[in-house]
């Protein structure tokens, strides 16, 4: 075990933020830690790393055990260049290596020769310190730095490159990547994948799994939760609780514990009445007085279950529109955009369609002007080169990222009223509501909000607009987990016409229709999800491989062979797509059947616990779940047999 917090209770005034919250670490234990924004999440880390004080509890950890953390948004702040920022994590082995050159040129020397004893210690003194050296990896320094600096998106920046001349979202990349090299017995990262485009978090997934330590991470990204994390724990109402799991069986182990507590409860209460009204009707009869006060003495007795919880309070919304566009909404024809300070275009030949009712996403690496964009199509940027042509009757509805648009100076109730001075008061109060501020939550300056806030009060002026065309920039940016969520259900009942900006997968996954890829020479265009758009980019890498070889091996046509016509070739590459398809359907449904069978060993156990065998009804509740868990795994088996 590395870590063991006790008991841990945090309160700002009269405002409990943590109560008796208590957890273990062990040893490369990859740890989730979710819950709304402003449940404690971050304060809880910074009380682990010593930052910030609890009222009361402990924090026990081995003597030994290094804690490496870093906050949300917090970026290098350095007069250094990146490449001496980097090699100062490894500043005890640059000294020995240090050491080493001096004893070389030593050991050189003809006149330390002259001097045996002298000679063999300092041989000694070097072959130790060259071990050392080794072992700790003092070879591989330059090879880590460039490893992470790569996976980090700075492969490109020269090595001179001064830290104060970066972007914030590049700051904070790069305190990500240098604790990364610090390697950590244990790992604590409060939300590491803001700023990071697609490739990096791939990367970033890929280092964290084979990561050495122990990993305890913030963070609001499901698919990066799901790739990552064995264990969540749930901060709701104050307190903590542990599930075994990534983030999608975390919520199928609630939802599960919920329903069975709600049934407990509801038993108990319908035991409860029948016992209540026996002792109402029978307290008075002579004859049936006794057994009337047994009954009362066993309620009296009773260990009465609380109503389970449900989920907390969730924002409410959705999006409508005034009237519907035209079949064509938008037509943008070879844009192009040259920034004054740059000779060449951030990128140029850029066209796409988009028809109404459609969802489409626009990704692409950090940097490559996709909100720039964005920022061209509603016109607060003009294009160096092209056309846009909007539909009829299309009315914009824009959503920045930075929330610019937002006058830090107004109150809540100011900054959405003030932009819709035509609806009432009591109309302005409660789509607020709807979106989490409540009370004195609508007087609150802009400028004291959290980003999760400002998103929020932004999305409200979204609504409000009754747009049928959306233009959304990261609007998963800063929400939790149960925003999106919501965010994501109103924008699936939109009738209008979607393009947006995400770096989230999950939410790329769940909403987009068709991909946008941005790149400096112009788009690539996908059917599908981000999924779908992967395994279409990997068909298109296997076809170019094959035509590689068959033109190395002599074929006079780089895709169809001579000997073989189109329409075999396509056959074949369907054929391929196909048996690829039912490979991962063995896979899902392989890895269904162990997760089955490994819920029904665990709740057959349980059958065996003493607390349990002599509750009839528990017993029941547990042997139900097994005969449906039974059920779902023969018709698993069976559909497994089918693609085998």
């Amino acid at each position: 075990m590395l870590l063991q917090v006790s008991n841990i209770t945090k309160s700002y005034g009269v405002n409990v933020v943590l109560s008796n919250i208590s957890m273990q670490v062990q040893e490369r234990e990859r740890i989730g830690l979710v819950g709304v924004n402003g449940a404690g999440k971050s304060t809880l880390l910074k009380i682990i790393a010593g930052e910030m004080s609890a009222d009361s509890g402990a924090i026990h950890k081995a003597k030994e055990t290094k804690i490496g953390y870093l906050a949300q948004n917090s970026g290098l702040q350095s007069n250094r260049t990146i490449e001496a920022e980097m090699r100062a994590v490894f500043a005890h082995l640059l000294d020995a290596e240090q050491e080493l050159r001096e004893l070389e040129i030593k050991i050189a020397d003809p006149a330390l020769h002259q001097d045996e004893k002298r000679y063999a210690s300092t041989l000694d003194r070097y072959s130790k310190r060259s071990d050392e050296f080794r072992e700790q990896g003092g070879f591989e320094i330059n090879t880590r730095i460039n490893s992470v600096l790569h996976g980090m998106g700075f492969g490109n920046f020269p090595a001179d490159t001064l830290i104060s001349t970066l972007s914030g979202g590049q700051k904070t990349r790069l305190a990500l990547a240098r604790i990364l090299l610090q390697a950590p017995d244990l790992l604590m990262l409060d939300e590491p994948t803001n700023y990071l485009d697609i490739e990096t978090l791939t990367w970033l997934e890929s280092y964290l799994r084979g990561y050495s330590g122990a990993i305890l991470v913030v963070s609001h990204d499901r698919y990066f939760l799901d790739a990552l994390a064995q264990t969540i724990i749930e901060i709701e109402r104050h307190v903590s609780k542990r599930y075994t799991g990534n983030y999608s069986r975390y919520m199928e182990l609630k939802a599960a514990e919920y329903e069975i507590n709600m049934r407990q409860f509801e038993k108990q209460q319908d035991e409860i009445s029948r016992m209540e009204q026996f002792v109402q009707r029978n307290i008075v009869r002579a004859s049936t007085t006794k057994r009337a006060q047994s009954r009362r003495k066993s309620l009296d007795k009773m260990d009465r279950l609380d109503k389970p919880q449900g989920d907390l309070k969730k924002a409410q919304f959705t999006f409508e529109i005034e009237r519907s566009t035209g079949k064509d909404v938008l037509g943008i024809s070879d844009i192009s955009v040259t920034f004054p300070e740059k000779e060449v275009p951030i990128f140029r030949n850029v066209s796409f369609q988009l028809t109404r009712g459609e969802t489409v996403a626009l990704i692409g690496p950090n940097g490559i002007g996709k909100s720039t964009l964005l920022k061209v199509i509603v016109g607060q940027n003009q294009p160096t080169t092209g056309t846009i042509k909007f539909g009829s009757h299309v009315k914009v509805g824009y959503y920045d990222q930075e929330q610019t648009r937002l006058n830090g100076q107004n109150t809540v109730l100011e900054e959405v009223w003030g932009e819709y001075s035509h609806m009432e008061e009591a109309r302005i109060r409660t789509v607020l509501g709807n979106f989490l501020f409540s009370g004195e939550d609508v007087l609150k300056r802009v400028s004291s909000l959290s980003g999760g806030e400002k998103a929020r009060v932004s999305l409200a002026k979204l609504m409000l607009a009754q747009a049928n065309l959306l233009i959304l920039d990261e609007p998963t940016n800063h929400l939790d987990l149960f925003s999106k969520e919501v965010l994501e259900s109103a924008l699936l009942d939109y009738e209008g016409t979607l393009l947006f900006i995400s770096h989230d997968r999950y939410f790329l996954n769940k909403m987009a229709e068709r991909i946008v890829e941005l790149k400096p020479s112009g788009t690539d265009h996908f059917l599908g999800n981000y999924d779908e758009m992967i395994e279409k980019k990997l068909e298109i890498e296997e076809a170019r491989l094959e035509a590689s070889s068959k033109q190395a091996s002599g074929s006079k046509s780089a895709t169809v062979s001579d000997n073989v016509p189109a329409n075999s070739y396509e056959a074949d590459k369907q054929a391929k797509r196909e048996e690829r398809a039912r490979q991962r359907k063995l896979e899902q449904l392989e890895q269904d059947i162990a997760a089955l069978e490994q819920q029904i060993l665990e709740l057959e156990e349980q059958l065996t616990d003493p607390s349990i065998f002599n509750d009839y009804v528990r017993i029941q509740e547990i042997q139900a779940v097994i005969e449906a868990r039974k059920t779902s795994l023969a018709s698993a088996y069976e559909e497994w047999e089918q693609y085998m």
